[in-house]
């Protein structure tokens, strides 16, 4: 068995030596980074422990450990709805709200104000029952010893936001929604491992996988896959069409009005299954702008009180921290990471209708010296200090988070040099006009990102980096609206790869991510690539193909034993690696902007939970 350690005893002594002032603030962050906490988190610990603060802080308790818990500090005496207008600022405006048809976080974010899934992730990663009595395990009798089926138990009185009752009808329901092709569900390929849910009465549904299943929480938990949808709105046909901008849900909000890539008035819902909550009277979500701006609108204006991901330089942080600023970062693990997208497949010719058809190979992304070359030629140590900074990390690895799957087989290196000599080597020469060519297909590509400051001058490095070794690059931005929409008539798309290179960060799902490891895996006949015939709900967007891959993927999706699931993990982290089917840029730390009005400690939460995951429990700080 491998040893992974206990994190939490040797940090929690090491903040009570910060605290007696037995070691210095600088001391305990490098510390407290090589005991696999956070450099972002470790900071916020640092200045609240800091032996000169005599009281102890909740919020950073609440970073150690969850006991099994989500913060609700200060909700006991509140009354729903007293806490007047909650303003929230998110520069990628969301564009649709059911989450199993969306392929962007601005979406998912969005969308959990109002639909819950059966579980959450706390801040530590353990899971946490929200509409069940209770996490299934061995020692409860909710998990097959197996393997191969899970019981789940919805809590008693649950209501829709409608007023009808939350019934084991709705997880069937929302299974084989997922699972219908019709419906183009972007988390398909999570669901398919299902076999059947048998309802057993009104509360229970009886889950029987296919394969025994270590990630039989997948489906349920999260943001992203576990969206409980209801029975008795989406049943009747077209329905959908309307429930993708005002969902019916279980969460502490609904909808009031939303005008897509715009703005999102939300208000409570008065069925919500804690009477005092939520606090806000009414959520005003407006999308738009920039990074910048809402960092501002935080910071300096005060026009708003909680800003998404504002995904700012650290020069421009530095610019706005001091004395006088209105707010702060709400930090987060660096886990997941700014990637260098790479397309398998030709995005300039059209066949059967489609561009980046994944029976097309793009005529020079699919030359592995290629993809070696920029790999080696992007400076991810100066992209990761200029533009991310603030804890953030170089990438080397695709799984990140937990240090038992981060693999110790890959590495980096920025060399010029060699990128142009692997180049030379493969035959890719320089021509007139000092751009490397080959049976003559020149090293010409498109190079896309989401509109975002940070982004493009990461964009401007690479395209440097690149030109300076025998590419040409032509740049190209979208909005960010635009760019993760994945409504079928968009071209623009980041699932339809329209280009040869982007850039985007896709977060990562859980500490045990098979769901996110999906982006790779092409499956029988390539059905989870991103094509037309699937109606774009594929999730593998490269278009990249391995059989060895598909096997790894597929083996650890019924590996029950811990040790040999941690190596098929990092056999797959390897393969992307080591195969340059993208090149991550930055493990990104810092996280959302909150105002100092709103308390920090509800605010907090797991890299794997989403931003708005425990908004019923948002409040104002004392004071």
């Amino acid at each position: 068995m491998r040893d992974t350690g206990e994190v939490s005893g040797p940090v929690r002594r090491l903040y009570d030596d910060l605290r007696a002032g037995r070691v210095d603030r600088r001391t305990f962050v490098q510390r407290a980074t090589a005991l696999g906490v956070g450099v972002s988190v470790a900071g916020l610990m640092a200045r609240h422990g800091a032996a000169q603060d005599a009281s102890p802080s909740p919020a950073t308790d609440d970073l150690f450990v969850s006991n099994g818990h989500r913060a609700e500090v200060g909700t006991e005496n509140q009354e729903r709805g007293a806490g007047g207008d909650l303003r929230i600022i998110q520069w990628q405006a969301p564009t649709l709200l059911s989450p199993h048809v969306s392929t962007g976080y601005k979406d998912y974010d969005a969308a959990q104000i109002v639909l819950e899934p059966l579980m959450h992730y706390l801040p530590d990663a353990v899971l946490y029952a929200n509409l069940i009595q209770e996490v299934p395990s061995l020692e409860n009798g909710l998990l097959s010893e197996d393997g191969t089926g899970v019981t789940l138990v919805l809590q008693e009185g649950l209501l829709w936001n409608d007023g009808e009752p939350v019934t084991a009808e709705d997880i069937k329901f929302t299974v084989e929604w997922v699972q219908d092709p019709e419906n183009a569900s972007t988390n398909k390929t999570t669901y398919d491992i299902i076999e059947s849910v048998e309802v057993v009465d009104e509360l229970t549904a009886q889950v029987t996988f296919r394969k025994p299943n270590p990630f039989w929480f997948e489906p349920f938990v999260t943001y992203v896959t576990g969206a409980l949808y209801p029975k008795h709105v989406l049943e009747v046909e077209g329905a959908h069409d309307q429930f993708v901008v005002n969902p019916v849900g279980t969460g502490p909000y609904k909808v009031e009005s939303f005008t897509p890539n715009d703005q999102i008035i939300f208000v409570p819902n008065e069925h919500y299954r804690e009477p005092n909550k939520p606090y806000f009277s009414r959520v005003q979500l407006k999308g738009g702008g920039d990074g910048a701006a809402a960092a501002r609108a935080i910071m300096q204006t005060g026009e708003y009180d909680f800003a998404w991901g504002p995904q700012i330089e650290p020069d421009v942080y530095e610019s706005m921290v001091g004395p006088d600023a209105l707010g702060d970062i709400v930090p987060l693990q660096p886990v997941s990471f700014e990637r260098l997208f790479i397309n398998f497949s030709d995005p300039h010719t059209e066949v059967d209708g489609q561009i980046s058809e994944m029976n097309t190979p793009n005529p020079v992304l699919s030359d592995p010296a290629v993809r070696e070359a920029i790999a080696l030629a992007v400076d991810r140590q100066l992209i990761t200090d200029r533009f991310y900074g603030l804890g953030s990390l170089p990438g080397q690895n695709v799984v990140n988070g937990d240090p038992s799957v981060f693999s110790q087989n890959t590495s980096w290196t920025y060399d010029p040099e060699a990128a142009a000599q692997v180049l030379e080597d493969a035959g890719w020469t320089l021509n007139s006009d000092n751009i490397r060519e080959k049976d003559g297909v020149e090293l010409k590509l498109v190079f896309c990102s989401p509109v975002n400051s940070r982004r493009q001058k990461t964009q401007a490095t690479i395209k440097a980096n690149l030109e300076a070794v025998g590419f040409g690059i032509t740049l190209e931005q979208v909005d960010s609206a635009i760019f993760f929409d994945a409504s079928p008539g968009n071209e623009q798309s980041f699932n339809k790869a329209p280009w040869d290179l982007m850039l985007y960060i896709s977060p990562q799902s859980s500490t045990r991510p098979i769901s996110y490891m999906e982006q790779w895996y092409a499956g029988p006949n390539g059905e989870n690539i991103a094509q037309k015939s699937n109606g774009w709900g594929g999730s593998n967007n490269s278009r990249w193909r391995s059989d060895e891959y598909d096997a790894a993927l597929e083996a650890a999706q019924t590996e029950m034993d811990p040790d040999a699931l941690i190596d098929l993990f990092i056999e797959m982290n390897d393969l992307v690696i080591n195969e340059n089917v993208l090149v991550p840029l930055a493990v990104s730390a810092g996280g959302h902007m909150a105002a100092h009005t709103l308390r920090l400690e509800n605010l907090l939460g797991s890299p794997f939970s989403g931003a708005y995951w425990n908004i019923a429990n948002w409040n104002l700080a004392d004071g």
